[in-house]
């Protein structure tokens, strides 16, 4: 007998949904950020619908925000930052893109993907590296006391190998 191939029932919200990035950062100070594009991506053997939502869509406007992707290809999603100012730095918002199967209106997956706008792209380097810097130094620190001599306590390894050449000395010239 001939069996049918039939595809696995698929469960409401389990859908893996692949999108890339899952974190996007605008700069207020910099306006080419304004704009930025999600990938969403489309690996299965069916086409899939989606359906971009915001928590603050007065902040953002999506171009296609919602549509279709053909089987085992990708879209691109371009969100664009419309309300720069001082009182939103830091405030985290969210995207949430939904699939579903091209003939079902049931949500099959989702993924979120934050937004957050920040005062300075080079503040934002600033900090960074000197939380870099900070942790060189703390590891540099960190290093320097661990393999002083007389420092034993902090390296208790260090002492093995002396121990063991004073052990073979006083072997060799007590026989």
């Amino acid at each position: 007998m001939h069996q049918q191939k039939r595809q696995p029932e698929l469960v409401e919200g389990n859908l893996p949904v692949f999108v890339f990035p899952t974190e996007l950062i605008f700069y207020a100070d910099d306006q080419s950020t304004h704009k930025q594009v999600l990938t969403l991506y489309n690996p299965y053997e069916f086409a899939l619908k989606f359906k971009v939502l915001c928590t603050t869509p007065n902040k953002y406007v999506v171009v296609d925000a919602a549509g279709a992707v053909k089987p085992q290809c990708c879209v691109d999603i371009v969100i664009r930052h419309r309300d720069v100012r001082s009182c939103h730095y830091g405030v985290t918002d969210k995207f949430r893109l939904q699939v579903s199967e091209q003939s079902q209106r049931k949500a099959l997956g989702r993924k979120e993907v934050v937004a957050t706008l920040l005062p300075s792209a080079k503040e934002q380097q600033k900090e960074e590296e000197e939380k870099r810097i900070k942790e060189h130094l703390t590891e540099s620190l960190f290093f320097e006391q661990s393999f002083q001599p007389g420092k034993s306590l902090l390296c208790p390894c260090r002492q093995c190998p002396d121990f063991l050449l004073y052990r073979d000395q006083g072997l060799g010239s007590s026989q």
